[in-house]
């Protein structure tokens, strides 16, 4: 094994069992430049707010004049292939035309870290993938993506208002985004749309409120976690409030 495995897979197995033994979330800083949570380079410079506005920024030149141009992948690659250090965790619908990449505007390998699952929800294997992120990689803004005509979120809506049900692991998986379709059932507006928007903030405040390493780097200032909404007619990202 190369030296530069070898560091990562110790930093790794160092980040678990300090994990463990509750000691992540206390007075340690993960993004302190401890070496136990090293992960084979530096991490990204930019702070939260940056981090937000470059995805603004890429996303209105995907709404403005979309286009597929040559990524010069091969440095790229090379550059990326010892470490990594992503400036955005995007959590993301499995929905085929929602791809964070493209959808703020062209990004490279090496840049953002993404959680895909159908309904962008956070169960222990998506919050153990945000968790390393902010907490080993030092990624400082969490996304939590949401996108108009949903599927998922149609389904937990027709189970709350028609009864529907679903065969194998769909029910489970639709079963969690039914408290937000409660909460804005009596809402004015369209039904799916609006829960879109509820899901994706209650999945945002579950990971900032939920995880005690997340949380942890929230209060420290280190970490931001947002939720977003982003339309398919148009391209573009809503940052909800």
């Amino acid at each position: 094994m190369c030296n530069v495995c070898d560091d990562k897979m110790m930093a790794r197995r160092r980040f678990l069992g300090l994990a463990g033994m509750g000691l992540v979330a206390g007075s340690m800083s993960l993004m302190g430049g401890s070496e136990a949570f090293a992960a084979g380079g530096p991490k990204t410079t930019l702070t939260a707010d940056q981090a937000l506005a470059k995805l603004k920024e890429g996303n209105a030149k995907f709404v403005a004049g979309p286009q597929l141009c040559e990524a010069d992948l091969l440095n790229a690659r090379a550059k990326v292939s010892h470490g990594q250090a992503p400036w955005a965790t995007i959590v993301g619908c499995a929905d085929s035309r929602v791809p964070p990449e493209l959808v703020f505007g062209g990004l490279n390998v090496g840049e953002i870290f993404i959680a895909r699952n159908a309904g962008n929800m956070v169960d222990t294997a998506t919050m153990g993938t945000i968790e390393y992120g902010s907490g080993v990689l030092g990624v400082p803004l969490i996304v939590v993506l949401g996108h108009q005509s949903c599927g998922a979120v149609a389904a937990a809506c027709d189970a709350v208002t028609k009864g529907a049900k679903y065969p194998g692991s769909i029910g489970p998986m639709v079963k969690e985004i039914i408290p937000a379709v409660k909460a804005v059932k009596n809402m004015p507006g369209d039904l799916v749309d609006n829960a879109v928007r509820e899901s994706a903030k209650r999945t945002a405040l579950k990971i900032a409120s939920k995880s005690p390493i997340i949380s942890g780097l929230v209060k420290e200032g280190k970490v931001k976690v947002v939720a977003a909404r982003y339309d398919l007619e148009k391209g573009s990202v809503e940052f909800l409030g």
